[in-house]
């Protein structure tokens, strides 16, 4: 009998102590234990880099190609004051990049700096935009030549393009005595509305060459509803716009 009762009395302990440790460990495991984020600085969970992929909405580098800078151009908007535009297409199908920071330079016809200017651009996933700068005083001197640089990397991001549901139904253009004009029509056509976007257009000649180009601001879009996209030039293109390439980017 004592032999039993010192067995039992055993097997009550062991079993105390590893209800106790069990009890302990789960505290400490709660107390402890960090589930795994996009933020935490280390590579987790599903990652397939530091804070990047898997999950995370952030891109890993070796996930994106790097935007392609087509062209950089300048256009007189009045004696004194330019526009600025780069070219840039983004190859990334589900990958965009906000606020990309940049700088663009005006030289003169001897390679002098006229002005560097900088500015962010917005590269949407899968389209072609322009990196804008408006009204950029110059002075008396005559721009020559423009430079663009990205001055920081882009920080992609996943993201599918919003704007698939958006069409250009129509594109107005003339010329008169005061200028060239130009009225876009674009249409939803899905149900869901489209919020704020910018719309950038270039005109160019039957060389492919840039003869012009402009930007305005539209406020949304119904759902399968229809919106026009004005845009002016003090400059008479003289007969010479044959294409007219349409650039929206979702805000």
């Amino acid at each position: 009998m004592s032999s039993w009762a010192s067995k039992r009395r055993f097997m009550y302990g062991g079993t105390l102590t590893a209800i106790i440790l069990a009890i302990v460990g789960y505290e400490l495991f709660v107390n402890l234990y960090k589930p795994p984020t996009c933020f935490d600085g280390i590579m987790n969970g599903t990652e397939t880099g530091v804070d990047c992929g898997g999950s995370c909405v952030r891109l890993c580098p070796s996930s994106f190609l790097q935007p392609i800078v087509s062209w950089t151009s300048f256009e007189q908007l009045v004696p004194g004051s330019y526009n600025i535009v780069a070219y840039i297409t983004n190859p990334n199908s589900e990958g965009q990049a906000w606020n990309v920071p940049f700088h663009m330079v005006l030289f003169d016809a001897k390679s002098d700096q006229i002005v560097d200017k900088s500015g962010v651009v917005n590269l949407p996933p899968n389209r072609n935009t322009l990196a804008f700068l408006g009204s950029v005083p110059v002075g008396k001197r005559i721009p020559y030549r423009a430079f663009f640089e990205f001055t920081g990397a882009p920080d992609w991001r996943k993201k599918a393009d919003t704007l698939t549901s958006l069409s250009v139904v129509d594109k107005k253009y003339s010329e008169d005595q005061l200028g060239s004009s130009l009225l876009v029509t674009l249409k939803n056509d899905s149900v869901k509305p489209i919020g704020r976007m910018s719309v950038y257009v270039v005109l160019s000649d039957a060389n492919s060459n840039v003869v012009g180009f402009s930007k305005t601001i539209v406020d949304g879009i119904d759902g399968l509803g229809l919106v026009d996209a004005p845009f002016t030039w003090a400059e008479n293109h003289q007969g010479k716009v044959v294409s007219i390439e349409v650039l929206p980017v979702a805000e």
